[in-house]
């Protein structure tokens, strides 16, 4: 599969359609307070509604359909730490660091470390060379026909659907985000502990109030089910048919963005809750903008709207593509007759 001609552009020189971008990126406090507003409040409800079921001995069940709705707000907030990490919720940087602290309590995720890995997936997304920061593991099917028997099997493992969507984001976001990641430095060491400390104060709190357990009762599935969804956002994302990737060499920032981010079209209604960012190709492009700014920048950049959009049913096609066969540039998954063929 070549790739698609229409977003090639020169490293050398943005399109004068790139810098038109450019007010859309302004943050407006009224919206950024409107969507805190719409979001923390109605979250907060949902939480002491599901407390108040499992205090009375409700069906559980009722209390897990609470917890559905609480879970798409937290993906919500999860995107508004999204956009604190990237300065662009709040023209004030000061801001921008408490409401990111915030948020990021709110959905297990330090602010500062998560902020710096996430910005070094920005930069070399799509780039084969530059892979391993913030983003899916991907092996080239030469690399895993080339790799160890106890290499392949945790290749395939980690990209089992049960185990990536399954086990996966429970243990990055009760589990890993308690360490510091990679390659960080004592800030954002500071901040992993002192969000480690901030959680443990709530888990406290909660078991001095309404109990422990009713506090695991009413926090772990909306955890769980909101750390799916944004698993399968981020997957979603990078791993689709017609991806760009590249080596270093080779490798266009721009492509980058437009090609090697996708265009999630959601239902209105899942696009809200998701805050706009299944537009990914723009966000990748300028992170800069605000995620209410999205939509608004999409239908004001008719280069933008080229991209071709992924809807719910073909994203699950995503599911299969496990490898990137360059020679072809594209992904294939593990039944590949190029996977099958002998190694030498």
């Amino acid at each position: 599969m070549s790739f698609n001609p229409v977003f090639v552009v020169s490293n050398a020189k943005k399109p004068d359609w790139y810098y038109s971008m450019a007010k859309f990126a302004h943050p407006d406090l009224r919206k950024s307070i409107w969507q805190l507003l719409n979001t923390l409040i109605p979250y907060f409800f949902l939480f002491a509604a599901m407390v108040v079921t499992v205090r009375r001995g409700e069906s559980y069940w009722i209390t897990l359909g609470l917890g559905a709705i609480a879970a798409a707000l937290f993906v919500r907030i999860f995107i508004f730490f999204h956009d604190c990490t990237h300065g662009s919720f709040f023209a004030s940087p000061r801001l921008n660091r408490d409401v990111g602290y915030l948020c990021g309590v709110l959905t297990f995720t330090a602010f500062h470390d998560w902020r710096r890995s996430h910005a070094g997936h920005h930069i070399t997304a799509g780039d084969l060379d530059r892979r391993g920061m913030g983003d899916v593991w991907t092996m080239t099917i030469e690399e895993y026909l080339a790799a160890s028997l106890s290499t392949r099997f945790a290749y395939r493992f980690y990209r089992n659907p049960l185990v990536m969507f399954g086990i996966g984001p429970g243990y990055y976001f009760l589990l890993r985000n308690r360490i510091p990641s990679q390659g960080a430095k004592r800030h954002d060491i500071k901040s992993v502990i002192y969000t480690d400390l901030y959680l443990i104060a709530i888990v406290v709190a909660a078991s001095l109030t309404i109990g422990f357990k009713t506090y695991v009762m009413v926090q772990l599935p909306i955890l769980l089910m909101a750390a799916t969804l944004g698993v399968w956002l981020f997957y979603i994302q990078h791993q689709f048919q017609g991806v760009y990737w590249a080596r270093h060499q080779e490798w266009d920032p721009i492509r980058a963005s437009l090609e090697g981010a996708s265009y999630y079209q959601l239902p209105k209604m899942l696009q809200w809750f998701s805050g706009n960012i299944g537009i990914h190709h723009l966000h990748h492009l300028r992170p800069g903008i605000p995620n209410y700014n999205l939509q608004r920048c999409y239908d004001a950049i008719p280069e933008i709207q080229k991209a071709r959009p992924i809807t719910i049913l073909t994203s699950l096609k995503s599911l299969r593509y496990n490898l990137w066969d360059e020679e072809r540039h594209e992904l294939v998954s593990f039944s590949s007759p190029r996977v099958g063929r002998p190694t030498g």
